[in-house]
């Protein structure tokens, strides 16, 4: 990383996809500048080092949590991180980096204010929610992007054409200054996929940081979709996790979150009838099983997988 005072880290949590990690790192190889180091944590059936040979010219270390929880793995991850580090962060194996991301980003932090915490990189295939007008009398959304609304619901962020602040950053596409993220560990409450776990974390940090994307470190984020048998504890882990993170962060406001709660489902239970789609009709059918859990103050943490 010649011409630059700040040396990256990327921790990369993964399980049984093989494929992905291999094109995200070739993506890496191919950058102009290439982080001092990569740190895989392997949650896999299956173990995946082999793909790691491929790649002689990258500086990967291999960490094997198992079984997979990404709260977990990204902690883990991050204390094998090397002490001369200076930027450390979170990628998911199915990011792909475009042609100089990584100069981009550490071009950015070279002048970066002391107060800024976090960075995200820009994720050119994400686009915004539609109907944010409805969503937005349940408080689920607003045209203001990555802001935390009262309800404690967090609202998109999108692709950005300048430097943007935010007050969340996506988990598994950000970079963090290494004093940061000494200080702060992801909460393993969040299990399995982890759902939420990353706003509030994020949220967490932006107390005391500024947090924000930068717009010319361009990535694509190629996801799967969620798997049609894991919407129904998608549904649950959308009412009862982001009551967890509401009533960790007491500023937010408890009767307008429910009142989120009850305009979530109704939203999946629309879009189920209106495309007479059952497996959002699950999800829907989580939504409502997971605020009864609530109401009678049943919080507890699932485990699960939704890809």
């Amino acid at each position: 990383m010649s011409g630059f005072s700040n040396r990256i880290a990327l921790v990369v949590p993964t399980k049984d996809r093989p494929g992905d990690l291999r094109r995200m790192l070739n993506s890496v190889e191919a950058q102009s500048v290439h982080p001092e180091q990569i740190i895989i944590v392997d949650g896999s059936e299956a173990p995946i080092k082999n793909v790691l040979k491929e790649l002689p010219d990258l500086n990967i270390k291999y960490v094997r949590v198992y079984p997979p929880s990404l709260s977990k793995q990204r902690n883990a991850g991050m204390a094998a991180v090397d002490p001369s580090v200076t930027l450390a962060g979170y990628l998911d194996d199915d990011l792909v980096l475009e042609p100089g991301a990584l100069e981009a980003m550490l071009r950015f932090w070279e002048n970066a204010p002391e107060d800024i915490g976090g960075a995200r990189f820009n994720i050119m295939n994400e686009e915004l929610p539609r109907a944010v007008w409805l969503k937005s009398l349940f408080f689920l959304e607003s045209r203001k992007r990555g802001q935390i609304l009262p309800s404690g619901y967090q609202t998109s962020i999108g692709r950005v054409s300048t430097h943007t602040y935010v007050h969340w950053l996506s988990g598994g596409v950000t970079l963090w200054r290494r004093d940061v993220v000494r200080e702060f560990a992801y909460d393993e409450w969040f299990q399995g996929t982890g759902y939420l776990e990353d706003v509030d974390y994020s949220y967490t940090i932006g107390k005391r940081y500024k947090l924000s994307v930068v717009a010319d470190a361009r990535v694509r984020h190629l996801s799967y979709p969620i798997r049609r048998e894991s919407n129904y504890i998608l549904g649950k882990w959308q009412t009862i996790n982001r009551m967890y993170f509401v009533k960790k962060h007491r500023e937010f406001w408890l009767p307008l979150c429910y009142w989120s709660m009850v305009g979530e489902f109704l939203l999946n239970l629309g879009t189920a009838i209106r495309y007479i789609d059952s497996w959002r009709l699950r999800r829907a059918w989580g939504n409502l099983a997971g605020l009864l859990y609530v109401v009678q103050g049943k919080i507890e943490a699932m485990d699960g997988m939704l890809k």
